[in-house]
């Protein structure tokens, strides 16, 4: 454009430079012309020089002799004439373009005349250029966009969620830096939880007081907020921002998700920098992308957390289920023991010291009695526990639970409701602690992954109707030499196993008045049967 204006007029050095709309200045994007001395400034304000003057006060100028020119900016020794047309569409100033000569009077009115009309078509050229560039730039934040939310659902782990958020953001507005800052609201505090493009000012574990703080505007207004240069003297003592002079102007957008604050999303640019409505709208729409993924985050958080702590009281009912039996096994030859003391009938004299062994023996014998009776009676599941409930609830409910886990291990579960509501009688806990181990092994007898098929069905009994649920994996089955004693206490398949799982699982369907068996096993899979009764 510039070089067709130049043959055009015969110029000996000329410029283009547009007006920034960041710093307000003409900022030069192209030149040409011998001994053209090197600009230190970073641009020229509006009515300095004659091209500043033009633009001010969107006119065009001529002048024959420079040396006459009072607002003539000396750039080139030889320039002798020089003339300054503003590139504007409508009211809006773009630029300008100007023109030098090495000869007085070297341009004319007419030239000038042919340049207004060359910079009028020069702003529709750069108009259209403009407006493709943006299609473009919007095309591409939008695939970026749609790529970044798709990356982001993904993430389940806080920490590696939060270092693809801020580099997702950087990347798809090409900002200097990003930062996240997680705000608590019930301390009052934000930490910067993770930096991409920079030196973090403190560590992940640094809170800081919010009401001190450069992003407590965002959090309060929860609205977006620019911040045109954080490098200026009153921003310096605030102790959440990057220690980084190279980053300026800062967009704040607060994540925001059923009314909470999250956190905000921080945006850096090298430079003063004006965003525009289209950044601020994809920043805020990446932002509630990215708060939404960090509440799936937490809520996953929880989930696991839940399941940490469903495992340890399953590890203390086995306990106590284990202590049960084998205090169940002590009662016997404890009662044996006891009723052979009795009829000894070994009578010392007063004063023999026999008389107070055989004393202390009975005490002791009666003492440990108590104390197998308490242990049996704790872990006796009162009655009052047991409840009417619907059996495919129940599964549901486990299947919850372990969800995520079999997801992980890339297991499917397959269960579809009887077609009519089937009630037990039974404490949910334990039963759920039946299936969740049954499911557990399933699971880890298909490392590779597979499927679980779960059915449930009636059958009328001489003894009542009852109900029958098969859990069928596609594992590799039990190994033969013990599948006629898979239900035996400390007996285990895997080497990390305690054997106490199935046998666990036995006592407590049996307590239920049902029982387990173990329905079909091979190289295909395994089948697992419990049976309860239906309630009345």
């Amino acid at each position: 454009m510039l070089g067709t204006c130049a043959a055009a007029f015969r110029a000996d050095a000329g410029s283009l430079a547009l007006l920034s709309p960041d710093t307000g200045r003409l900022e030069t994007e192209v030149q040409f012309g011998a001994d053209l001395a090197p600009d230190p400034t970073p641009g020229l304000k509006p009515g300095h020089g004659i091209t500043g003057w033009c633009v001010l006060n969107r006119r065009s100028v001529l002048v024959p002799d420079v040396a006459l020119e009072p607002r003539y900016i000396a750039v080139r020794q030889s320039a002798r004439c020089e003339m300054a047309v503003p590139i504007q569409h409508d009211d809006q100033i773009i630029g300008v373009i100007d023109l030098e000569c090495d000869r007085v009077g070297g341009f004319t009115a007419a030239d000038l005349a042919g340049l207004e009309q060359l910079a009028r078509e020069a702003a529709r050229v750069m108009l259209r250029l403009w407006e493709l560039g943006h299609l473009r730039v919007k095309a591409r934040q939008l695939e970026s966009l749609i790529t970044a939310g798709q990356s982001l659902v993904t993430k389940l782990e806080q920490q590696e969620l939060f270092d693809t958020l801020t580099r997702e953001a950087a990347h798809m507005l090409q900002a200097r830096a990003c930062a996240l800052y997680l705000h608590d609201s019930e301390r009052r505090t934000v930490r910067c939880a993770s930096l991409f493009g920079s030196a973090s000012p403190a560590g992940p574990d640094i809170e800081f007081d919010l009401e001190n703080c450069l992003f407590a505007s965002p959090i309060h207004t929860r609205r977006q907020i620019w911040f045109p240069d954080v490098q200026s003297p009153e921003y310096r003592e605030l102790p959440d921002l990057p220690a980084d002079r190279h980053l300026h102007s800062v967009l704040a957008t607060p994540m925001i998700v059923e009314g909470e604050v999250l956190g905000v999303v921080a945006l850096f640019t090298a430079s003063v920098h004006r965003f525009h409505n289209d950044e601020r709208r994809l920043c805020a729409a990446f932002a509630s992308l990215g708060a939404v993924a960090l509440q799936n985050a937490r809520l996953y958080a929880r989930v696991f957390q839940s399941e940490d702590v469903l495992r340890k009281n399953e590890r203390l009912t086995t306990l106590g289920l284990l202590a049960a039996e084998i205090a169940h096994e002590i009662r016997n030859p404890l009662t044996v023991l006891k009723l052979l003391h009795g009829g000894l009938g070994l009578d010392f004299p007063e004063h023999d010291p026999r008389r107070t062994d055989m004393r202390v023996i009975s005490e002791k014998l009666d003492q440990l009695e108590a104390i197998v009776t308490r242990v049996l009676s704790f872990a006796k599941a009162p009655s009052s526990l047991h409840s009417r409930w619907s059996l495919a609830d129940i599964v549901a409910d486990t299947l919850v639970l372990v969800r995520l886990k079999l997801a992980q291990h890339k297991v499917t579960v397959s269960f579809t409701p009887p077609g009519r509501p089937l009630f037990v009688e039974v404490h949910k806990g334990q039963l759920q602690q039946v299936l969740l181990n049954l499911l557990l092994n399933a699971t880890q007898a298909m490392p590779e992954g597979g499927t679980i098929l779960i059915t449930v069905a009636a059958e009328d009994r001489p003894g009542g109707p009852c109900v029958h649920l098969d859990l069928a994996d596609t594992g590799t089955g039990v190994p033969e030499e013990i599948r006629e004693r898979v239900f035996d206490s400390f007996l285990s398949g895997r080497p990390d196993g305690t054997g106490l799982g199935l046998a666990i699982a036995k006592r407590i369907l049996l307590s239920h008045h049902g029982d387990i068996a173990l329905l079909a096993t091979g190289p295909a899979g395994t089948t697992m049967r419990l049976t309860l009764p239906l309630a009345r």
